[in-house]
């Protein structure tokens, strides 16, 4: 199965935070569709049209089975949000693809700072994260189910 990246449109919208919702049960996660997931219900206007990004990963069928989006903090500064893979893709080197595609979007927009949040039930992405040099950090402000954040510089 070729899985494609590509970037995410307002009719992605339902397969986008179906998958989300679903990976959070997953880890017994609450999804939150009026706060922490509000930028779910718009992804144009919260991410494309504010200097950010949103791709999502697609299979053959053209079912959406991953995503990532980079919200735009700063000039400089972009935040990593929700990377998510369906279960039927994890564990292939799928996290490290969205990761590493992130993270050369980032620099291509110019941002020098990479910043997420996370929960520690998330043990794989957390591990992928520091993996690749992510630090982590006391965050100002963290959302209700997020329990740590990391950052990277990028050079």
């Amino acid at each position: 199965m070729a899985l494609t990246l590509r970037s995410a449109s307002h009719a992605d919208q339902p397969a986008i935070q179906s998958l989300v919702f679903a990976v959070l049960a997953d880890y017994g996660l609450r999804a939150d569709p009026d706060g922490t997931d509000f930028d779910l219900a718009d992804i144009e206007n919260n991410y494309l049209k504010v200097g950010g990004t949103f791709d999502v990963l697609v299979d053959d069928a053209g079912k959406v089975v991953g995503s990532v989006g980079l919200a735009r903090v700063s000039p400089t500064t972009c935040e990593l949000r929700k990377m998510y893979l369906t279960l039927s893709v994890r564990g292939q080197g799928q996290g490290r693809r969205l990761l590493l595609h992130a993270l050369e979007r980032a620099k291509q927009l110019g941002f020098r700072r990479v910043e997420l949040e996370t929960a520690s039930v998330l043990r794989e992405a957390i591990a992928l994260y520091v993996a690749h040099g992510f630090k982590p950090f006391t965050s100002a402000h963290l959302s209700p189910r997020c329990d740590c954040a990391y950052y990277l510089e990028l050079s």
